[in-house]
């Protein structure tokens, strides 16, 4: 007998858009969180990449948007000590939104209980055992230990995650002996900034825009925000930082002596965050009953991608899990989880780390790498390419039964003239729900799918295929017009 369908450790962006993805399938899922309330320390502030597209599918985006505390950021991203510079495109290959994390997990927070989820604060997994058909989490809570059982357990606990560590499960890799310290200041007077983005201090005198690299770490200067200086140090660090206790603006201060050899005022904060920088992925993302989402299962050695990965976990998952959970899965559906999810923490991490060697080097040949790498960054096609890799938008799953281009790739969000009016792609995906699109009426392909997928028939203006084969986290399991691997698909992914 089991308490819920799915036990969720960790209430952070992953493990909360996995509770709401569960939901309208019909899933009991039950959010454990060890702190008694959301953390205070700022951590992430913003999303970009590939999980803006799904959010807008799933009609989240504008209750982000709404969290939105500072101006649309420019479209220009670091990239391991130079810059991306997508300004020049008028559809920009990626996107971003300055968006807090700790606004975000209460959003998300929000939206899962709407939908019927349970989050339990204060509540910490302190041991797991799992047999043939459940795992049954032990848990200290306010009142005392207890036990809770379900069929499926998901680590979404974060790179220390005991989950992981409860399952057995390697995690190899580097954690990088430096230490990141990030504030965002006002800016005090007494401190000159000039148009170009430089400033001007009493001690130090002009101190350029971008990166400054001394023998003592590197200090990063730019501005999001009107009246807003972004500072950013990096110091050589062997030993291991505690993230829950907060940067202070005294810290950061002494840091930035320590870097540049001098003072730079700063003004009162608006946000200050200190972090390490780990490469790391979970030998594997499922043990039995037990199964890893997000930092959990990978630490990605830069900024602005973890999160964008860590929720397409979620979405991943949440549809496989709800199929396996209600018995409609067909053999191996949940394996794909791994085989998919780890290939993706794997290219997301090959990026990252190629960040590192870029960042990392203090001498002059490094500083001739990123030269020439800002170089060819100035043309078109790399600066789309790696804007793609950096968005998780070139991510191309094999699906079998299709050999067209578009399988295995993420549905653009078409507009679509149906019978009953005008519609999206992504309003179709709302319900988290497969669908069989039908764009060129082919009934005969539309029986096949019937009682199986949700199947629509529209036109489109500019028709990608005649069918298309969507799953519910957006990826095209199949596309043509014939019949040909069409059955294959649908038995591969929905059981028939």
């Amino acid at each position: 007998m089991t308490d819920v369908d799915v036990i969720i450790v960790g209430a952070g962006p992953t493990g909360l858009m996995l509770a709401a993805e569960l939901r309208p399938a019909g899933v009991r899922p039950l959010v454990l969180e060890r702190r008694p309330e959301q953390g205070k320390t700022p951590k992430a502030h913003g999303l970009s990449g590939q999980i803006l597209d799904l959010l807008e599918y799933r009609g989240l985006l504008d209750r982000v948007r709404g969290l939105v505390t500072d101006p649309v950021p420019p479209h220009r991203f670091p990239f391991g000590g130079v810059h991306v510079d997508l300004t020049r495109f008028d559809e920009p290959p990626l996107k971003a939104l300055s968006v807090r994390q700790q606004l975000l997990e209460r959003m998300l927070e929000e939206h899962a209980l709407e939908l019927g989820a349970e989050v339990r604060r204060g509540h910490e997994v302190i041991g797991l055992s799992q047999d043939g058909t459940s795992v049954t989490a032990q848990v200290r809570g306010p009142e005392g230990e207890y036990e809770v059982t379900a069929p499926y357990l998901v680590g979404c606990d974060g790179g220390r995650s005991p989950v992981r560590a409860l399952a057995g499960i390697g995690f190899p890799g580097t954690t990088y002996p430096e230490v990141n310290r990030i504030g965002q200041v006002k800016i005090p007077e007494g401190l000159t900034v000039h148009d170009d983005g430089d400033i001007e201090t009493p001690g130090l005198g002009r101190i350029k825009a971008g990166y400054t690299r001394t023998d003592n770490g590197v200090f990063a200067l730019g501005s999001l925000t009107p009246g807003i200086l972004f500072i950013q140090t990096t110091e050589d660090d062997l030993g291991e930082i505690d993230d829950d206790v907060p940067l202070t603006l005294t810290e950061f201060g002494d840091s930035i002596r320590r870097v540049l050899g001098g003072d730079v005022p700063l003004g009162d904060p608006v946000r200050l965050s200190r972090y390490q920088f780990s490469a790391r992925q979970a030998e594997r993302y499922r043990e039995g009953r037990v199964l890893l989402a997000g930092d959990a299962a990978h630490l990605l050695p830069s900024t602005g991608t973890a999160i964008n990965v860590g929720m397409s976990d979620s979405v991943n998952l949440a549809w496989k899990l709800a199929a396996e959970i209600q018995g409609r899965a067909p053999e191996g559906l949940l394996d794909t989880y791994h085989a998919e999810r780890h290939a993706a923490g794997a290219r997301a991490l090959l990026q990252s780390q190629a960040q590192v060697a870029l960042r990392r080097g203090h001498d002059e040949a490094a500083e001739a790498l990123r030269t020439v790498f800002q170089e060819l960054l100035g043309d078109e096609q790399p600066a789309r390419r790696l804007a793609a890799h950096l968005a998780g938008t070139d991510l191309r799953y094999p699906m079998p039964g299709s050999g067209h281009a578009l399988a295995g790739t993420f549905v653009p969000d078409l507009a679509l003239e149906t019978d009953q009016g005008a519609t999206s792609v992504g309003e179709l995906l709302r319900p988290a729900r497969p669908v069989l699109l039908d764009l060129a009426g082919r009934p005969e392909l539309r029986e096949l799918a019937e009682g199986l997928v949700d199947v629509h028939v529209a036109k489109a203006e500019d028709r990608p295929a005649d069918v298309l084969l969507i799953r519910p986290d957006g990826y095209i399991a199949w596309a043509g017009d014939t019949d040909d691997g069409l059955r294959e698909a649908l038995a591969a992914w929905f059981g028939a």
